[in-house]
């Protein structure tokens, strides 16, 4: 096992990392912005290093300045944590040209379901059902008219390089998709440095569910059962639970085999994520791959057991996994929910300094923090600043126990999503489980301020 590692992130993730390592006997180097200097994850770290002014390509993308300071640690590993550079290819390969162990996939893999053109490609050829859709980039107006009249309205207009939501929209017309079309490339090629765009047949009111995987480098996969994801704004999760309320068990094994079959197709190794599309029908289809470890990993962790960031070390450092498929077993219900700095009729960021911050306790309940009281929130990052993960004998149970946690939260000196929370976790149809991709849009009326 490796004696120290560089966690190449930020926030709750990498104190998230730190806590396993600690566990572990695991010696951490954490690196960090201007900005973050009196961040928690720093202080909680062995060791840290100021690698740069606030702005992530002057920092945490700084791919020369992660690995000098991971070459002057002594670390023999890093991890990417989620976002930034977890699954940038280059700074995978650069990890193991500089002598180090990327704690994750091999970066050809990364690249290949980077791109998800050839991601839906590798899917179909491994028997995985995928989305109705363009095998081939489009690159102009003209061609992505005819792809979409060959699907037939509605169609998903996406960025073939990345995700996230960005250059992501729903389009329901010809005259939708001319206006669509070169916004939303301009928005892929400034983000992800490509402008290239796909066309895939919409699926209406679906449920965003995904398969949790671990692979070695034995051959060996298994799967930790799924989530579902489905509460979004802006494409981007606000709730996930596990495990998903909607699924009959035969669907579950089935997704389940899909997810193992993608892993084997790849040769995938470490922690990754097979997203799904779910219709009202149960049909399932491949949406991508996270080559990464998940914002939403804790609501798995709950019902399995399993410690995913103890295996991407025990897988990276060469151990065969010792989890087998036929001894995993659902335990209880999981709902994790972001909190974030951000205006709740808005959904823009809310800078400022946290002049107070309460966490509620009880059985079951998880914090992921990246912040405490008396944090600056800067505008620089992302704006979530908590997870709350409550865990519970059953569905029910658990969104008792996190409704009143949400209540008993206190945090001032910014504004925030708690009453967002709040009134989603506790919607009539939350509690049915009726819980689609356009459930924020439908029932959430954003009215009232802060918390």
């Amino acid at each position: 096992m490796f004696k120290k590692i560089l966690i190449a992130n930020r926030g709750e993730i990498a104190a998230r990392i730190i806590r396993t390592c600690q566990r572990m006997q695991i010696q951490t180097v954490a690196v960090y912005s201007e900005a973050d200097q009196q961040a928690p994850f720093v202080k909680m770290a062995d060791e840290s290093y100021l690698i740069g002014k606030p702005r992530v390509n002057e920092s945490y993308l700084n791919i020369d300045k992660i690995l000098e300071a991971a070459l002057k640690s002594g670390a023999e590993a890093v991890h990417p944590g989620y976002g930034l550079l977890s699954e940038n290819a280059p700074f995978a390969q650069r990890v193991k040209e500089a002598g180090l162990t990327f704690i994750g996939p091999e970066a050809d893999v990364i690249a290949k379901m980077g791109d998800k053109i050839a991601a839906r490609a590798e899917m179909k050829q491994a028997g995985v059902p995928v989305v109705p859709g363009t095998e081939e980039a489009v690159t102009s107006v003209e061609a992505a008219k005819a792809a979409a009249q060959t699907f037939g309205y509605p169609v998903m207009l996406k960025a073939a390089a990345g995700g996230g939501g960005i250059g992501m929209q729903a389009v329901h017309s010809d005259e939708e998709l001319e206006k669509a079309f070169e916004g939303n490339s301009k928005r892929a090629k400034a983000f992800f440095g490509d402008g290239k765009m796909f066309i895939e047949k919409l699926i209406e009111e679906p449920r965003h569910i995904e398969i949790q995987v671990l692979a070695d480098h034995h051959g060996h996969a298994v799967h930790l059962f799924e989530r579902e994801c489905s509460i979004q704004r802006r494409h981007q999760k606000v709730v996930e639970e596990a495990p998903s309320p909607f699924l009959s068990e035969k669907t579950r094994q089935e997704m389940g085999n899909s997810a193992i079959k993608a892993v084997e197709s790849l040769q995938y190794t470490n922690a990754g994520t097979i997203e799904f599309l779910v219709d009202r029908n149960e049909n399932y289809y491949f949406l991508e791959m996270n080559t990464r470890l998940q914002v939403e990993h804790p609501v798995t962790e709950e019902i399995s057991g399993v410690d995913i960031v103890e295996q991407q070390l025990k897988i990276a450092a060469g151990d065969k996994l010792e989890l087998h498929q036929d001894d995993l077993q659902i335990n209880g219900h999981a709902i994790e929910v972001r909190i974030y700095a951000e205006d709740p009729n808005t959904f823009y960021p809310s800078p400022g300094t946290l002049s107070n911050l309460v966490l509620p306790e009880g059985p079951g309940i998880r914090h992921e923090l990246a912040v405490e009281s008396g944090s600056e929130v800067t505008p620089f990052y992302d704006p979530m600043i908590a997870k709350l993960v409550v865990h519970g004998s059953n569905r029910n149970q658990a969104s008792e126990r996190l409704a009143k946690a949400l209540h008993a939260y206190e945090i001032d000196g910014i504004k925030c999503n708690l009453t967002m929370l709040k009134r989603i976790i506790t919607h009539d149809k939350f509690r049915e489980g009726d819980t689609t991709t356009s459930f924020i849009q439908n029932y959430y009326l954003p009215t009232l301020t802060n918390h």
